[in-house]
């Protein structure tokens, strides 16, 4: 299939089903094709050809997969960095800017204080706890995590009691051990049983790959993590907890009479950082998250597994600065706007309009020309009677081989229940196809 049109570039959609749309007045092309998920089982669609931009580009295989990320480093136009395991995100989107080894498992250090800061974050939001609570420095606390420990600590005496506000800015921003543990004991009264719900909050923020032994990221078998998890981890505090986030910008801390300042370098190296943590242990090495905001944009940076805190450092600015010189956003869909459609199965139609209730955006490189694929995924055909808002599936949207954006995609439309005939139809037609694809997967 060859697209053409004189004007501006543009998005040309095609699916299988014959479903065409051209739209246009955007600086980048792509292709759109969407497919059904039947079941647990996975799709497949014929290979297309089409002319993006300048350039072709082959498009064939699998229409799902559970992780696209393609493992090793993954240069744009001829970028890299040294650290083993990095990813760039924007945050407000999610799109992916660079890549290299994300889903790579290893020890996330202290960095995995991110995730125990969620958990507090959620109980305050849910009410369970106020920051003016006070949790007790318990002995256990004080030995594994506290001044004997020779760690990072806040310094909190054992046996006093310490508010949560004050305990949050000693994980924060001193990474202290001994915060992390008391606010574990404090909520759930042992570490044990904060871990499991550190694991049970990060299946329901979809990451789903971290393993968690502690609270606050001390050597352990379980700790494992990746840097892209740890990015969405991070967009979700900066998108759901502003007011809390900013607790990760403030330079320093004092506590027992002992000031410390934030372990994050960018804080004072780059402009618009202003938050996240570093981390270091012998099995994970050194790495970090940051984010910074330059000119309304804001990037969100990890790395992991370096071998000097020095290069780090180094490593997380060179990728935000890259990200801010080189990346802009433009607007795919627009809110509500129909991106594509899905098969509608016992309808009064035989299809339903897909759409998302917030823009759908992706970062494109401002002087480069950005191949995207764009994939519409459902599990269908979807089982009328379709209500408008409903959750229908996902478009995903690649640049080269990484995934660049995913954006959930609800009806546009309602579809009522069709006839008993059409009904009958619809059944004959499926199992006609059910049929088909069985006979030929055995080929």
């Amino acid at each position: 299939m060859q697209a053409r049109y004189d004007g501006p570039p543009h998005v040309v959609w095609y699916q299988p089903n014959c479903y065409k749309a051209i739209l246009r007045n955007l600086d980048m092309a792509a292709i759109l094709t969407t497919s059904r998920i039947r079941g647990r089982r996975t799709a497949r669609f014929w290979p297309l050809v089409a002319v993006v931009l300048a350039a072709g580009v082959m498009l064939g295989g699998m229409a799902y997969a559970a992780n696209n990320s393609v493992q090793g480093a993954k240069k744009e136009d001829g970028y890299d960095v040294d650290a083993p395991t990095a990813i760039l995100i924007e945050a407000k989107s999610g799109s992916i800017l660079f890549e290299k080894n994300a889903d790579e498992l290893r020890a996330p250090s202290s960095m995995m204080k991110l995730m125990t800061a969620e958990v507090v974050f959620d109980a305050l939001a849910k009410g369970e706890i106020k920051l003016t609570d006070e949790f007790r420095i318990s002995e256990n606390t004080w030995r594994k995590g506290g001044a004997p420990s020779g760690g990072s600590t806040m310094f909190a005496a054992i046996n006093s009691r310490v508010s949560v506000d004050d305990l949050l800015h000693g994980a924060v921003i001193q990474s202290g051990n001994d915060s992390c543990m008391a606010l574990a004991e404090g909520l759930s009264n042992t570490e044990a049983a904060f871990v499991e719900r550190m694991t049970k909050r990060a299946r329901e923020l979809g990451l789903t790959k971290s393993t968690f032994g502690n609270s606050s990221g001390l050597p352990d078998p379980g700790n494992k993590m990746t840097v892209r998890e740890l990015a969405m981890l991070a967009r979700h505090i900066v998108l759901t907890y502003p007011d809390h986030y900013k607790l990760f910008g403030e330079r320093e801390f004092t506590w027992n009479r002992i000031r410390q300042q934030n372990r994050n370098p960018l804080l004072a190296t780059l402009e618009g950082a202003d938050g996240f943590k570093t981390g270091h242990t012998k099995e994970g090495g050194y790495g970090m998250v940051g984010s910074a905001v330059q000119n309304g944009l804001r990037l969100i940076v990890v790395v992991n597994g370096l071998t000097d805190s020095d290069d780090r450092a180094t490593e997380a600015k060179k990728l935000l600065e890259w990200g801010f010189r080189n990346f802009e956003a433009r607007t795919l869909f627009a809110a509500d706007q129909t991106v594509g459609y899905a098969r509608v199965f016992g309808g009064e139609s035989r299809s339903v309009k897909l759409a998302s209730p917030e823009p759908i955006k992706v970062m494109v490189q401002r002087n480069g020309n950005d191949k995207l694929v764009a994939r519409i995924v459902y599990t269908g055909p979807v089982r009328a009677p379709v209500e408008p808002g409903q959750r229908i599936g996902v478009l995903k949207v690649w640049r080269g081989g990484n995934i660049a954006v995913e954006s959930p995609l609800v009806a546009g439309e309602p579809v009522a229940t069709g006839s008993t005939t059409r009904r009958a139809i619809d059944g004959a037609s499926e199992l006609v196809i059910g049929l088909f694809r069985a006979g030929v997967e055995k080929l």
